[in-house]
C-alpha cells in the first residue's frame, strides 16, 4: 500500500505528464507547407511544441492514418476530395467552429462544398493549381499551350511529372474531352492507354519539389504546382506558368483532425492561428499559394494579388475542374497507376 506522499508524487507526476502531454500539437503535412518561422511563432505564443512530420502526397497520408486509425496527429491537411473519403470512413472528427474566432475570415466561395458540406470536419488553408512549367531560356512558352504538348516525341526523356495519381490521370483525362473526377471505368482506362504513350517522355516523377529539378537545369518542361513556380522565380525569373487550355487541375487543401488526435484542443488553436490575417498573409509571400483567407488577401501587395499564378481570372478557374471524390472508382485509378509507374 502506498503512503500518503507517495500517492501525492503519483498525483503530481501524472499532472505534470498531463500538462506536457497538453503542451504539444502533431503535425502530419505536406512538405514545405507551412513556413518553419510560422510554426516557431505558434509556439513562442501558445507554448504548445510542435512536432511536424511530412508525407509526399495524400494517398500515403491517407494510408498512413487508415492503418493507425486516426491516431498518432493532431493535424492533417487533405485535399479536398481525400476529405470526403476520410470523413465517410470516420477517419476525421468534427471541428469545433466556436472555438475558431478567425473562421470569419475565410472566403463564402471556398465553404460549404459538396466534399464537406457545412464544413463539418475541414478548414481550407490554402488552394492552387497544377499546370504546366516551362523554362523560358530554353523553350518559348508560346509554343506550350495544352496538356497535349507534352505528348511530342521531341520531348523523349525530358519531362517531370508530379508524383500524384490523381493528377496525372487529370491531364490525360482532360485531353481526351473527360472530366477529371470520372468514375467510368472505360474513361479511366482511355486516360490510362494514352499515359502509356506518354511515359517514354518522362525523365522523372517528382513527389516533393518539382521546383528543384528545374531550378538544377535538369528538366525545362513539365507538370507543376503553382506555388513552386513562385517559388521558383525567386532564383530563376525564367521559370514560367501555363494554365493548359484544356483546363488546370485545380485543388482545396484543407486543415482537419483525425479522430483519434490526443490534442484537440490545440489542434484547434493551431488552425485559429493559421487563420489569422497576418499569418494567412505570410505563408502566401513565403509558399506562393492562393489564400481561402480574405483578410490576408487584404494584406498583400498590389502586385501579388494581381498575380494570375497565384490568383487566376475568374475565366480561368471557370474552365477548370476542382478535385472531387470518385468513391470505389479511386481502386480503378491506383491499379492503372501502379501499372503505369512499374511498366507492367
Amino acid at each position: 500500500m502506498k503512503t500518503i506522499p507517495a500517492l501525492l508524487a503519483a498525483v503530481l507526476m501524472a499532472a505534470t505528464t498531463a500538462l506536457h502531454a497538453e503542451e504539444k500539437l502533431v503535425v502530419y503535412n505536406w512538405a514545405e507547407y507551412i513556413p518553419e518561422s510560422t510554426l516557431a511563432d505558434f509556439t513562442k505564443e501558445t507554448g504548445i511544441k510542435v512536432e511536424y512530420s511530412t508525407y509526399e502526397n495524400n494517398e500515403v497520408m491517407y494510408s498512413k492514418i487508415k492503418l493507425q486509425k486516426g491516431k498518432g496527429y493532431d493535424i492533417v491537411v487533405p485535399s479536398s476530395y481525400l476529405v470526403s473519403k476520410m470523413r465517410q470512413e470516420g477517419l476525421l472528427q468534427k471541428i469545433d467552429p466556436a472555438k475558431l474566432t478567425n473562421l470569419k475570415n475565410l472566403s463564402p466561395d471556398l465553404l460549404d462544398k459538396p466534399y464537406d458540406p457545412g464544413n463539418e470536419y475541414s478548414v481550407p488553408y490554402l488552394w492552387g493549381s497544377t499546370g504546366i512549367g516551362v523554362n523560358a531560356k530554353e523553350i518559348d512558352p508560346a509554343t506550350i499551350t495544352s496538356w497535349a504538348d507534352l505528348w511530342d516525341e521531341k520531348w523523349q526523356g525530358k519531362l517531370l511529372l508530379t508524383d500524384d495519381v490523381r493528377e496525372v490521370f487529370h491531364m490525360a483525362l482532360k485531353k481526351n474531352g473527360f472530366s477529371t473526377n470520372t468514375t467510368n471505368p472505360d474513361e479511366i482506362k482511355t486516360a490510362y492507354e494514352d499515359l502509356q504513350k506518354l511515359i517514354p517522355n518522362v525523365l522523372v516523377f517528382n513527389a516533393d519539389a518539382p521546383r528543384e529539378p528545374f531550378l538544377a537545369g535538369d528538366v525545362n518542361l513539365g507538370m507543376i504546382w503553382s506555388g513552386e513556380v513562385i517559388m521558383a522565380q525567386q532564383e530563376n525569373p525564367d521559370i514560367q506558368y501555363i494554365f493548359p487550355k484544356e483546363g488546370a487541375g485545380f485543388w482545396v487543401d484543407s486543415f482537419a483532425i483525425p479522430v483519434g488526435a490526443e490534442h484537440v484542443e490545440n489542434a484547434h488553436k493551431f488552425i485559429d492561428y493559421m487563420l489569422r490575417p497576418e499569418v494567412g498573409q505570410k505563408v502566401v509571400e513565403e509558399l506562393g499559394y492562393s489564400t481561402p483567407n480574405m483578410a490576408s488577401k487584404a494584406l498583400l501587395d498590389e502586385d501579388t494579388q494581381n498575380n494570375p499564378v497565384i490568383f487566376p481570372p475568374a475565366d480561368i478557374v471557370k474552365a477548370s475542374e476542382f478535385q472531387q471524390d470518385v468513391g470505389d472508382a479511386m481502386k480503378v485509378y491506383d491499379g492503372y497507376w501502379e501499372k503505369l509507374k512499374t511498366g507492367k
